[in-house]
């Protein structure tokens, strides 16, 4: 298996031009991940990565992210079998965040409390900025308390 590497940021040329991944982190040493399903382009999912989780998706193709809650790397679908294997990885132009477009194994869901995607609900806007939150999914795709038993939420109020 090949191991990732990070090259140093020389150049802006270097940065938005050039052919050498070269990720800024930011002050916490994370960076953002878009996660989108590689067959219907749904956004899945906004994760976060450290250079860890960076490298080790890369190297084994399956995603991997920094949670923030519990402050550790966790390879996503560890606990629930919905890993997401990975299709594509993009870089944006500045290399300071990721879209990942990944086939996810199981029921396909991605998001801890049950739905497929973790945007399962439209916020509204203009004329209708006052209406309560509109689902988009009518139905979870598996049962989280089945899936994660007693396991802490990564929710946090």
């Amino acid at each position: 298996m090949a191991t990732a590497r990070f090259q140093p940021r020389r150049s802006v040329q270097q940065v938005e031009e050039g052919a050498e991944l070269a990720p800024r982190f930011g002050p916490d040493g994370l960076m953002p991940c878009v996660t989108s399903d590689a067959g219907t382009g749904e956004v899945l999912m906004l994760g976060w990565m450290d250079a860890a989780a960076l490298a080790l998706t890369l190297e084994t193709g399956e995603a991997h992210y920094f949670s923030r809650t519990r402050q550790a790397l966790w390879r996503k679908g560890a606990t629930s079998g919905l890993v997401q294997r990975v299709v594509e990885a993009r870089i944006d132009d500045d290399q300071d965040a990721l879209w990942l477009r990944v086939d996810v194994a199981g029921s396909g869901a991605s998001c801890h409390v049950g739905y497929r995607s973790c945007f399962y609900r439209a916020v509204p806007f203009g004329r209708d900025a006052d209406q309560p939150l509109a689902f988009t999914e009518d139905r979870k795709t598996f049962d989280p308390d089945e899936v994660y038993g007693d396991a802490p939420n990564p929710t946090r109020l």
